[in-house]
């Protein structure tokens, strides 16, 4: 690893680039893997966890990095592409590592783990070497003294520890978006998951929450305190929220309900009616309403709402008042590109579209889908008997409920070939 520098901090190659020989990117650093056997004053680095394309954590051994510094990571391109698993002895620095409470030399004082380092020594192994520490101030207000320490001074590093923070950890994610978060939380002991969790704020944790499998939903909304799972249920979309509420046990969702606010927990009680492989099971009811005399302006300002998903701001539902679900009785859509195409004082009902005939709220899986795909919809309003929206089923709906249960556990399937010029190998390797 000639020109590498001997030392690096961990927590600044979070979520580098990584590169084979040729300048193709293959993923992202995500994590660093050492061994906890042998002597704690010098603890080998085994590998790094790499992000590849479809979100898959793929294991990279340390001997095929040949640079490593701040900027990037260089492989020699050869690839293992079975998704990362975590083996006894082994420990990631950046998810279980950081925010530790160290005893500091002397007994008296405790510090904080905020990074660590790692160096090569002549036989080009790398080891943790170094850990960077902030005391813990009794002074409001006031931060603590840094200190960095030999890996081997820092008593209670490694074992485990009751209420580990995750002000550190935080710090290196705080760029994913919801979806490569909830990966990472996934892949987390339950016990950092959770302490994780509940240092999210609520709709941060809301919009993770909604990319998890079913199982950490569960899990990480039952070490919340109630109030606080009832604010978070409160944050997600109601859709999400009712498939989260409908597997807890009854008397925990009543519960969960009876503390929500009253207007979310009626849009969340309303869908639980329907069943689940249905269009009413799976709407939302949370689509972009305007009444006939919005102008195509008003349109076009809510629909640029940065937490909109893309299938729901590719349209606006006019509808006569009341203007949330269920509303009076729905008169059409607007597409963004009709919208884009006016001049921005037409009225939304002289563009609403109606020739394509709504969704009941006991339409099929098969039907919905069949209807998205025969008129290319991203999205389609379902109204009840009365001709009063009631909610809107996108093609992320759909995506979500046929795929396989376990869909979001996995990337890509173990033998798909790398998009770059990197090659695979079977087996996880030393």
């Amino acid at each position: 690893m000639s020109g590498t520098p001997t030392r690096v901090y961990v927590a600044r190659l979070a979520g580098l680039p990584v590169y084979d020989p040729q300048g193709d990117q293959v993923g992202k650093l995500r994590d660093v893997v050492v061994s906890l056997r042998g002597t704690t004053a010098r603890l080998r680095v085994l590998g790094l966890v790499l992000e590849v394309f479809g979100r898959r954590k793929v294991f990279l051994p340390i001997g095929r990095v040949t640079s490593i510094d701040t900027g990037q990571v260089i492989t020699t391109g050869l690839l293992n592409l079975r998704r990362f698993e975590q083996r006894a002895g082994e420990t990631r620095v950046l998810g279980e590592l950081l925010d530790r409470s160290v005893l500091l030399p002397g007994g008296e004082a405790t510090g904080t783990v905020y990074d660590v380092a790692m160096e090569q020594d002549r036989n080009h192994d790398w080891a943790l070497v170094k850990v960077a520490l902030r005391q813990r101030s009794n002074r409001f207000g006031r931060k603590g003294q840094d200190h960095i320490l030999d890996i081997g001074d820092a008593a209670g590093l490694i074992g485990e520890e009751e209420g580990q923070e995750a002000t550190n950890l935080l710090a290196t994610l705080d760029t994913l978006r919801p979806a490569d978060l909830a990966d990472v939380l996934h892949d987390l002991s339950p016990k950092r998951r959770n302490e994780i969790a509940a240092a999210l704020e609520d709709e941060r944790l809301a919009d993770v929450l909604e990319e998890l499998p079913e199982e950490d939903q569960v899990e990480i909304l039952g070490r919340l305190d109630t109030e606080r799972a009832a604010d978070v249920l409160e944050e997600m979309s109601p859709d999400d929220a009712a498939d989260l509420i409908a597997e807890l046990p009854p008397e925990t969702a009543e519960h969960l309900l009876a503390l929500m606010e009253p207007d979310e927990a009626e849009d969340v009680r309303r869908l639980l009616s329907y069943e689940e492989h249905t269009a009413g099971g799976m709407m939302t009811t949370e689509p972009v309403i305007l009444a006939p005399d919005a102008t195509g302006a008003d349109a076009l300002a809510r629909l640029r709402h940065p937490e909109l998903t893309p299938s729901l701001a590719a349209m606006a539902y006019v509808c006569r008042p009341p203007l949330e679900t269920p509303t009076g009785r729905f008169l059409g859509v607007v597409h963004v590109q009709r919208l884009l195409r006016e001049p921005p004082s037409t009225l939304v009902s002289g563009m609403a579209d109606n020739d394509i005939e709504p969704l009941r709220p006991t339409a099929t899986l098969p039907e919905v889908a069949r209807l998205l795909a025969a008129y290319n919809l991203v999205a389609s309003p379902v109204t009840d008997g009365g001709g009063h929206l009631v909610g809107v089923v996108s093609v992320d709906d759909v995506l979500d409920h046929m795929l396989p249960d376990d869909w979001r556990e996995h990337g890509a399937a173990p033998d798909a070939a790398p998009r770059t010029g990197a090659q695979a190998e079977v087996g996880r390797g030393a």
